[in-house]
């Protein structure tokens, strides 16, 4: 594989910032992690790099080099990452559970596959146009722009989500993929920091027109212009698909055809949760979020 990729996490107006964002690859798979913690709860950083840890553990555990099925280990990733959260909060007895967004790209055999839940979203660009663009799970965009309100669903509150991982419910997730990759395709995750303040066109126009370490930049420093004083932390990754021989070396560029079998590449910081023990099945996850329902029902009866 040969493809270039470029990374920028800038905070906005917000007291900290939740984002976290990385990437992992072995010679023949790479995945790309972006994940937005969710303010309201507590420790949103904490929720997004525990996803991100343990989706990078997930992949340096099954791509050997290559993943056996990347549909299934997408569909596992969310929920281990969920799960893992949820043993955080229990281990912690927390009255209210860490929570983030998550939005995760795969590329293997030259396809791409990929993975949501929340607002954080992936766009692929191929040349100047548009070929996909992840729906959040909010409801702004499963409502009113699904009953043809069209630009008036602007009025409503986008940062209303029915589905992120953290929360005492199940996720909601989207699988899809996989999806044939050209020379020159440009794949990009983002924070909601960016995709709110950037029109879609100047994303597309971006990513078409420019190499992605210039490309990322630009869109960054223009959702914190566009954002103003309470814009959002921004974080964006970005990557461009390149046949073989089709890529020159640069400070960008990867190639893992010389990356010997069972080496693993990652950004993502260390530290990484056990996962040999990863016992938190359905039933237990029912069993935790019973738990935590229970002590918020109490917090709540001493406070009336």
């Amino acid at each position: 594989m040969k493809f270039s990729v470029f990374q920028v996490s800038r905070k906005g107006g917000r007291q900290k910032n939740e984002d976290r964002m990385g990437y992992c690859y072995t010679r023949a798979a790479a995945v790309f992690l972006l994940a937005d913690g969710m303010g309201g709860h507590p420790e949103g950083e904490v929720a997004a790099q525990l996803a991100l840890q343990s989706i990078s553990a997930l992949f340096q555990k099954q791509a050997r080099p290559e993943l056996p099925d990347v549909q299934a280990f997408l569909s596992d990733a969310l929920l281990t990452a969920h799960r893992q959260i949820l043993r955080y909060a229990m281990n912690r007895s927390s009255l209210d559970t860490p929570r983030t967004t998550i939005v995760v790209a795969v590329l293997q055999d030259s396809h791409l596959s990929w993975v949501h839940c929340g607002d954080s979203r992936m766009y692929v660009v191929r040349r100047s146009d548009l070929l996909v663009r992840t729906k959040d799970h909010s409801l702004i965009e499963q409502n009113l722009l699904r009953a043809g309100m069209g630009d008036a669903a602007s009025s409503a509150n986008r940062n209303v989500l029915f589905s992120c991982l953290g929360s005492p419910t199940k996720p909601v997730f989207s699988v899809s993929g996989p999806l044939p990759l050209q020379q020159g395709d440009r794949i990009m995750l983002c924070s909601d920091g960016l995709w709110s303040s950037v029109s879609e066109d100047d994303i597309v126009f971006e990513l078409s027109q420019k190499p992605v370490d210039v490309a990322v930049p630009d869109l960054v420093e223009k959702a914190l212009r566009e954002g103003g004083a309470h814009c959002d932390n921004v974080t964006c990754i970005a990557v461009e698909w390149a046949l073989p021989d089709s890529l020159e070396p640069s400070p960008t560029s990867v190639f893992t055809d010389a990356i010997s079998e069972g080496i693993f590449a990652s950004t993502v910081q260390a530290g990484w949760p056990d996962m040999s023990h990863d016992d938190l099945d359905d039933a237990a996850i029912e069993r935790s979020i019973a738990e935590i329902n229970a002590a918020i029902r109490r917090s709540a009866a001493k406070k009336i």
